[in-house]
């Protein structure tokens, strides 16, 4: 039997633009909770919403911002950006995301790779100087695309446009006559990829793939408009703009953002007070609310459902999350930017071992294969690299054919560069990545299993494991760990408790403890840095 599975569905997919799915439901569902902002204190409803986000398209409009025209947003989460996030869509403007952590280099980079015309950006985020740095890329002459930059908050440095100032210029009338000249299938977002080598991906999204993927990440949390969303992670990155705003907007559900950037003890508040049904995070961010010391303090009795992605989510915290977060119907996604981002997805009614062990199966309308070096499919439970093709499926990189032939084969299958194991039923496991896969002394080592097994060790609160370069073995493996509060462990005791449980070339040879694993913005561990500060430390220098 192959490592294949094509999924079906009883339900279509929607086929029309975000713009005209925001009307509909605002339509339907005008005078419910539609956006919560708890550090900015606004609380919208539907209507309310729709108000704002025409108000601000009209501006742009009145501004010279045509279909097709891209508008980067460069702030953390706010009401501003889930504004530029609608308003955009209902212009036929392409939404260019731009990651918060971003400094001069990068931010050079992403405006004039997709050719910003506009930028909406905060003035500051935490040690970052957004103002600073784009008067000094200005004052050089290094963004000659960019004619507009409208800032959040008050009082903007000279050349900037205050957010309200754009909202105050156009009409809303003309919002209609250019809704008529858009189409589901056209370019909507620019999402730049966090590789680890070579400059950032832009992976172009349209209408069809980001609405219907936001969708049915909402029906499979089993979404209605009585529900309510707490959004921790971020805006900018497909886990918060589609399976957050618009797994909410597509059903009628409340957004609720805790904060401008992930805080435990905030995120815990806003469930609490706000009596959300749903939760969202990436395991890290699980594992921060769960070991705060005021975790007891909050009633989280209203959770029922959400979504854990980013990363491989533990067995141990996805058992904790169910039990002592309430929730339930917590479901693992999995998928990458370039798929939307979801394509696999577990089911509230799916026994405990595939919630916990696997990602799920391949979600409606979507084809997925597991290969070997050559392309072939490989037979049910051998690791191959996953595979996917369907309506998710991105348009491509921006301005970089060669790239997404690199990506997207002749045949339409997206290739991941993720390793993962399928089972009779379709379950997908995730062992690793293509390049992390260590080979020791000829045997292949998947990352993935050995941290499993180490998150069982009482004293392990993360782990995260890799290969770096050794003379007899070719490779050997090592572990990053960051123990639990008032716990203690020495390597001795992680390789003792690794003995004859785990075959020995699998036992890791290094172990470092540490107070934190490096991760990217949006939860996915960095092991390029951890192979580079071990190999710097064997080296000597």
């Amino acid at each position: 039997m192959e490592s294949y599975f094509s999924a079906t569905s009883d339900k279509p997919l929607v086929y029309e633009t975000i713009g005209a799915c925001f009307d509909r439901i605002a339509d339907r569902f005008g005078a419910r909770d539609g956006l919560i902002v708890r550090h900015q204190g606004i609380r919208w409803s539907y209507a309310e919403y729709r108000r704002e986000i025409d108000r601000f398209a009209a501006g742009l409009l009145a501004l010279g911002i045509r279909k097709g025209d891209r508008v980067g947003v460069w702030a953390p989460n706010c009401a501003e950006w889930c504004l530029t996030q609608f308003a955009t869509a209902k212009l036929g403007a392409i939404l260019v995301c731009i990651n918060p952590a971003y400094r001069t280099f990068e931010l050079e980079f992403a405006l004039n790779k997709a050719g910003c015309i506009a930028l909406v950006t905060a003035q500051r985020y935490l040690t970052s100087d957004y103002a600073g740095m784009l008067r000094d890329l200005q004052d050089a002459r290094k963004l000659p695309h960019l004619k507009h930059v409208i800032a959040t908050g008050e009082a903007p440095p000279p050349g900037m446009l205050t957010f309200a100032d754009v909202c105050a210029m156009g009409s809303v009338a003309a919002l209609a006559d250019i809704a008529r000249t858009l189409s589901p299938d056209d370019a909507i977002n620019i999402q730049f990829t966090s590789g680890t080598t070579g400059m950032p991906k832009g992976a172009t999204l349209s209408h069809l793939n980001i609405l219907n993927n936001g969708r049915i990440v909402g029906e499979g949390m089993r979404f209605s408009e009585r529900d309510r969303l707490c959004i921790p992670v971020p805006l900018y990155h497909c886990f918060g703009m589609v399976m957050g705003n618009l797994a909410c907007v597509s059903h009628g559900a409340a957004a609720v953002f805790p904060n401008d950037g992930f805080d435990p003890v905030r995120t815990l508040e806003a469930v609490s007070a706000e009596r959300c049904t749903a939760l969202h995070g990436v395991p890290t961010m699980f594992i921060a609310e769960l070991e705060h010391p005021r975790f007891g303090e909050f009633d989280l009795s209203s959770l029922r459902t959400g979504i854990m992605a980013g990363a491989p989510c533990p067995v141990e915290v996805m058992k904790r999350v169910q039990g002592e977060m309430h929730m339930t119907e917590v479901l693992i996604a999995y998928g990458q930017t370039e798929t939307s981002p979801v394509n696999h997805q577990t089911t509230a009614d799916d026994p405990l071992d595939k919630q916990v062990e696997t990602v799920g199966r391949p979600g409606p309308h979507l084809e997925i294969k597991l290969v070997d070096e050559a392309g072939t499919v490989v037979p049910v439970g051998t690791p191959g690299e996953i595979c996917c093709r369907g309506y998710a499926v991105m348009q491509g990189y921006w301005d970089e054919p060669a790239r997404t032939a690199e990506t997207i084969d002749a045949a339409g299958w997206l290739h991941s560069g993720d390793l993962g194991t399928m089972d009779g039923e379709g379950y997908t496991r995730i062992v690793g990545r293509l390049k992390d896969m260590i080979i020791r002394g000829g045997e292949n080592v998947y990352p993935r299993e050995v941290e499993e097994f180490l998150f069982t060790h009482p004293a392990v609160q993360e782990v995260q494991v890799f290969g770096i370069a050794d003379k007899k073995y070719g490779e050997q493996v090592c572990a990053w760990i960051k123990l639990r509060r008032g716990h203690d462990a020495s390597e001795d005791d992680i390789r003792a408790f690794c003995k004859d449980r785990i075959a020995h070339f699998k036992v890791p040879r290094h172990v470092r403890f540490v107070d934190a694993i490096p991760m990217t913005v949006t939860g996915k561990p960095q092991k390029f840095k951890m192979r580079e500060a071990m190999e710097k430390e064997f080296s000597g220098s």
